[in-house]
């Protein structure tokens, strides 16, 4: 039986998120295949700040906060559209808007951040939110061992501590918003990744039941 025949998803458009290494693009991926939907994944490999902001973050923070926000903007609006019919297929993102102002809340401060603030309202507010947003909650420690077996050159000076920073982040977000089902997944004890069993335990957890509007936590068996 296929996991889309055995875990109907009751979803239109279901965000992937969590915080760098948590392995979100891979369970997007995996999920958009499986389901036949259509997938949107974060073109950070073309951001050309990316790796001077990692080598110097005073320096490059405004810059690389803003190459995301523009390109993140005209993605989704490519991707997604307007218009009653968006969803009329069913779309899985790897990345969420939101995440702009997240991780710039980190990186900039003073002026620059009450410009990025100001800019980032305004662009949010056109478009779509998410029916299902899945936050794949890990350690730092682990999401530093996951970014190293990757092995991205421009990734090897993130530290345990700047994650933690990005992670308060999203928890100030989930107590913001209230507005859209969010799923916070402690995926701990799971790898999705290469445990075919751990991958279907992912999918029954998300599409076995409603979930309401506003936060969930869900610890995973």
């Amino acid at each position: 039986m296929q996991p889309k025949d055995q875990y109907p998803c009751p979803y239109r458009f279901v965000v992937i998120e969590g915080n760098i290494g948590a392995g979100k693009t891979s369970l997007a991926t995996r999920i958009s295949q499986d389901y036949q939907s259509s997938l949107i994944l974060e073109r950070f490999a073309d951001n050309p700040f990316l790796p001077k902001f990692y080598q110097d973050q005073a320096r490059y923070a405004f810059p690389v906060e803003m190459s995301f926000l523009a390109d993140r903007y005209n993605q989704l609006k490519k991707e997604l559209g307007s218009g009653p019919d968006i969803f009329s297929r069913f779309v899985v993102s790897d990345y969420y808007f939101m995440k702009s102002l997240i991780f710039a809340s980190n990186t900039l401060s003073g002026d620059e951040y009450a410009l990025y603030a100001q800019l980032f309202h305004i662009i949010y507010a056109s478009l779509p939110r998410p029916d299902l947003y899945v936050y794949l909650h890990q350690d730092p420690e682990n999401l530093l061992i996951n970014i190293w077996n990757r092995g991205r050159d421009y990734e090897s000076l993130i530290t345990a501590d700047y994650l933690k920073k990005i992670q308060t982040g999203y928890f100030e977000f989930f107590r913001q918003e209230t507005g859209i089902r969010i799923v916070v997944l402690d995926t701990r004890s799971l790898d999705f990744v290469n445990r075919e069993e751990d991958y279907h335990a992912v999918l029954k957890i998300l599409f076995g039941r409603e979930f309401p509007v506003g936060v969930t936590r869900v610890l995973a068996e």
